[in-house]
């Protein structure tokens, strides 16, 4: 387990080896256009724990250049971590499964999905991601955890075993340096205890690649 610079995360996120295959360069397609207006209208409109475009961007870049075909979003909030990442894996070929427990924010996500072009590559699901995600099959690729922080541990004891060899597990609002700061139940620490994960941050986003 270690903790690198900036320039060192990219290379790791790059790095070939087992899991993911990284894509070596982006081609665009006719659902950019679509997606970008969509995220340049209501670039000032996101709320209610929705990531900012920054950290959105780099869930992006995650998954295209890891060539990530099978994500799990555990936190929908109203969908803007969601397009991003639902965004990059049309150019993957993959899906995502996103999971919120308030039916407000479900289906305000469910709209945005449809008006940025990308509900087909989302299976959004109304459910306590206590409960499902534990009984989620995988196997998984891509996981990103942005739900209640006090529960971020179990989320993640719950997806590493479906979690591919390569795969990324990310989490929003970790503190580099763990303690109470971000009271995510010991996240960053227990993460820090596992030897099959070498983490690393970007932007806002605390990124694990799973190395056996």
């Amino acid at each position: 387990m270690r903790f690198t610079s900036l320039l060192m995360v990219a290379l790791a996120v790059i790095a070939v080896g087992a899991g993911p295959v990284p894509v070596t360069q982006e081609k665009p397609n006719p659902l950019d256009a679509t997606v970008k207006r969509f995220l340049d209208q209501h670039r000032y409109s996101w709320r209610d724990m929705n990531v900012p475009d920054a950290d959105g961007q780099a869930l992006y870049d995650l998954v295209v250049k890891n060539n990530c075909k099978r994500a799990l979003e555990i936190g929908t909030s109203t969908g803007h971590s969601g397009i991003y990442i639902a965004w990059a894996l049309s150019k993957t070929g993959g899906k995502l499964i996103t999971i919120d427990i308030d039916e407000g924010r479900h289906l305000e996500a469910v709209g945005h999905f449809k008006e940025a072009g990308v509900a087909a590559f989302v299976d959004a699901r109304l459910a306590d991601a206590h409960d499902l995600v534990p009984k989620l099959e995988g196997p998984f690729d891509f996981v990103f955890i942005d739900a209640d922080k006090e529960w971020y541990t179990n989320y993640a004891v719950a997806v590493l075993p479906k979690l591919t060899v390569g795969g990324l597990m990310t989490a929003h609002n970790v503190s580099q340096y763990g303690g109470r700061r971000q009271m995510t139940g010991g996240y960053s620490e227990w993460v820090r205890s596992q030897s099959n994960l070498e983490t690393s941050f970007i932007a806002g986003v605390m990124v694990s690649r799973k190395t056996k």
